[in-house]
C-alpha cells in the first residue's frame, strides 16, 4: 500500500495540488448570513426544514440554489435531502443557477370540480389573455376549501371568491395579497362562557381517561377525517404504549370539495382546541402537532393568535403545542405521510404496519385525529354524550357537517343529523340552482366516485354506501345537473389523482397517467380501465391509489351511455 501522502484522493498535500473544498456546491457567506438572520434564534432542527424552507419563500418568493446550499450548510444536512424536500411540495418554487425567478406576484385558480363546473377554465383563459404574464404568474391549483364561493382563487395570499378578471385587477391595484381575517370567537369570549372548564376539571382529577373514552365510545362519534374508525378506541391503543406520546391534528382538509374543518376554525377555533387538549389529557401527550394546510392562511394566523392567548393564561406551557404550516401535497392528509411532513420530510406514505398509534412522530406512539373530530370530543365532554348521540335519522347515530357545493342554490357547510339523504341535502341547500336539473352526485370527495340522481335515498353515512362501491369519506357532497357530464367529472377527479400522486409507488404514480389518458378518448376501453383500476387498488401502498379508480369504475357502471 502506498504511504499516506503519496494516494490520490480529495485531500491530497502539497502546493497546488488537491481541494480547498469538499465536492459539490459551496455555500456563499452572504447566503448564509441571510438564512442565518431569517432563522434567528429558532432551533437548527431538520424536523423544522419545512417551517425554514417558508421563511425563505415568503422573503425572497423563491427558493434559490444558493440560499438552498446555506440552509443545508446550517442545519447540517446534504444538500440532496434539503432539495427533495424543497421540490416535492407544490407552494414551494425551487430556482436554479441561471434561471429566472418566478414573479412576484402569483396567481393560484382552482380547478377542483365544484370550480370547474363554476367555470374555472374561462377564468384561468381571462386572467391569460387580461394580465402580464411577466408580473403574475398564472397557475392551476387543486382545491382550496372554498367549493361554497366556486370559482375561486388564491392572489397572493388573498383569497378572492366568485372570482372574475376585474375582481383580480382592482385587488392587484389595491395591493390586497393578504388574507382577510374572519370574525371569530376568540379566546376571552369562549373562557368567559365556560370554555375550557372542563379541561381543567379533568386535569384535576375530576373524571378519568377511562371514564371520558367510555362517554366517547357511547357517543357513537367516528372520526371525521374520511376513515370512520370510533374515536375513543384510539386513546386506549395509544395509551397501551409507552411513552413518550404526541398528538397530532391532521388539518390538511385537501379533498376537492371538502371545506368543513375550515368552517369550523374560521368561526369557533377553542372548540377545537379545547377537544385537542382533552383528547392530549388522555393520552398523556408530551406535544401537540397541529398540521394546518398551507391553503388556509386566515386559518394559520388564528391558530397562532390563539395558541399565544392559550400559552398567555398560563392552560399550556409555551411550545406544547406546535404549529406546523403544510405547503400544497394532498397527500399529506393521509396520517402517515402528514407524520413524514412533521418531521420536516416529503409526505410519503409510510408501510403499515407498524401503524402511527404505536410507531407515529419520532417513532413515538401517536394519536392522530380530524379537526371536526376534535370539536365534537369538546362539545360531548362538555355536555355529555347526547349532545351527539340523541341525533340521526333514516336509522343513523349522530350529527355530520356535509359540505355541500355545485349545481346547488345555496352552497355550504350543513351540521345536521347524520343520515341525511342526497335529496335532502339539496334540499337544504335551498334546491338546485336555477336552470339545473339533478343528475349525478359525489357522496364524499372524489375518492367516492359518482352516483346517479335516481339513487337519491340512500342515507349518506358510515357503513350505509359500501354496498353501492362507494363511501362518504370526509362528506364532501358535489351536485352535478342536466347538462353536466358524468365522464368530465371523473376525468377533473382523475387528473387531481395525477397530479397529487407522491410517485412513491408505481401503480398510483403510472396508473393515474395511463388511466387520463384513456379517458381522453372517445370511447373508454373498459376493459383495460378495469384492469388497470384492478391492480390499483390491489398494489397501490395508500388509500390515493386504492381509492383513484372508484370515479372510472362508477361512471362505467351507473353511467355507461356516456363512455
Amino acid at each position: 500500500m502506498a504511504p499516506l501522502d503519496k494516494r490520490k484522493g480529495v485531500w491530497k498535500s502539497g502546493r497546488g495540488k488537491g481541494r480547498r473544498t469538499p465536492k459539490g456546491r459551496q455555500y456563499e457567506d452572504q447566503a448564509l448570513a441571510e438564512v442565518q438572520a431569517l432563522l434567528a434564534d429558532a432551533p437548527r432542527r431538520a424536523d423544522l426544514l419545512i417551517e425554514f424552507l417558508h421563511l425563505i419563500q415568503d422573503t425572497y418568493g423563491h427558493l434559490s440554489a444558493a440560499h438552498l446550499r446555506a440552509l443545508a450548510e446550517e442545519l447540517r444536512m446534504a444538500q440532496a435531502e434539503v432539495y427533495e424536500v424543497a421540490t416535492f411540495y407544490a407552494h414551494f418554487d425551487v430556482v436554479k443557477e441561471g434561471e429566472v425567478p418566478p414573479p412576484a406576484l402569483t396567481i393560484r385558480v382552482c380547478d377542483s370540480l365544484s370550480c370547474e363546473l363554476a367555470g374555472a377554465q374561462a377564468l384561468m383563459a381571462a386572467l391569460q389573455d387580461g394580465l402580464d404574464a411577466s408580473q403574475v404568474r398564472i397557475l392551476r391549483a387543486p382545491c382550496m376549501g372554498r367549493c361554497d364561493a366556486a370559482p375561486v382563487l388564491e392572489l397572493g395570499h388573498a383569497h378572492i371568491e366568485h372570482a372574475t378578471l376585474e375582481k383580480v385587477e382592482a385587488a392587484i391595484a389595491a395591493g390586497a395579497t393578504h388574507p382577510t381575517i374572519p370574525e371569530y370567537e376568540g379566546f376571552d369570549t369562549y373562557r368567559a362562557a365556560g370554555g375550557y372548564d372542563t379541561l381543567m376539571t379533568l386535569r384535576n382529577g375530576a373524571r378519568t381517561p377511562d371514564q371520558v373514552q367510555e362517554d366517547i365510545l357511547g357517543s357513537g362519534l367516528r372520526g371525521m377525517g374520511g376513515a370512520g374508525f370510533p374515536s375513543g378506541r384510539k386513546w386506549s391503543f395509544v395509551r397501551a404504549a409507552p411513552g413518550p406520546r404526541y398528538l397530532a391534528v391532521n388539518g390538511d382538509e385537501g379533498e376537492p370539495g371538502t371545506f368543513k374543518d375550515r368552517y369550523v376554525l374560521e368561526r369557533t377555533p377553542h372548540s377545537f382546541l379545547e377537544g385537542m387538549l382533552i383528547a392530549a389529557w388522555a393520552v398523556e401527550a408530551t406535544t401537540c402537532y397541529i398540521y394546518m394546510r398551507d391553503e388556509y392562511p386566515a386559518v394559520l394566523h388564528i391558530l397562532a393568535e390563539e395558541i399565544a392567548a392559550l400559552e398567555q393564561a398560563g392552560l399550556v406551557a409555551p411550545g406544547y403545542i406546535d404549529l406546523r404550516r403544510g405547503a400544497g401535497a394532498y397527500i399529506c392528509g393521509e396520517e402517515s405521510a402528514m407524520i413524514e411532513s412533521i418531521e420536516g420530510k416529503r409526505g410519503l406514505p409510510r408501510h403499515r404496519p407498524p401503524y402511527v398509534a404505536q410507531v407515529g412522530i419520532f417513532g413515538r406512539p401517536t394519536l392522530v385525529h380530524n379537526v371536526e373530530t376534535l370539536h365534537w370530543i369538546a362539545r360531548i365532554c362538555r355536555e355529555g354524550a347526547g349532545v351527539f348521540a340523541d341525533h340521526g335519522i333514516n336509522g343513523r347515530k349522530g350529527l355530520r357537517a356535509y359540505s355541500v357545493s355545485g349545481r346547488v342554490a345555496v352552497p355550504g357547510v350543513y351540521i345536521v343529523e347524520a343520515g341525511n339523504t342526497i335529496a335532502q341535502l339539496i334540499d337544504l341547500a335551498g334546491g338546485m340552482a336555477e336552470g339545473h336539473e339533478f343528475y349525478a352526485y359525489q357522496p364524499g370527495g372524489p375518492s367516492s366516485g359518482l352516483l346517479p340522481a335516481h339513487m337519491n335515498d340512500i342515507p349518506l353515512d358510515f357503513d350505509t354506501l359500501q354496498d353501492h362501491d362507494t363511501f362518504i369519506g370526509s362528506a364532501a357532497v358535489v351536485v352535478l345537473g342536466h347538462r353536466d357530464r358524468a365522464r368530465d367529472a371523473a376525468l377533473n377527479m382523475l387528473r387531481f389523482f395525477e397530479d397529487e400522486s407522491c410517485g412513491q409507488c408505481t401503480p398510483c404514480r403510472v396508473g393515474c397517467e395511463k388511466a387520463v389518458k384513456l379517458m381522453q378518448a372517445k370511447s373508454w376501453d373498459r376493459t383495460l380501465l378495469e384492469d388497470l383500476s384492478a391492480l390499483m387498488v390491489d398494489a397501490s401502498i395508500c388509500g390515493l391509489g386504492q381509492a383513484a379508480p372508484n370515479p372510472i369504475r362508477l361512471v362505467m357502471k351507473h353511467f355507461p351511455e356516456e363512455v
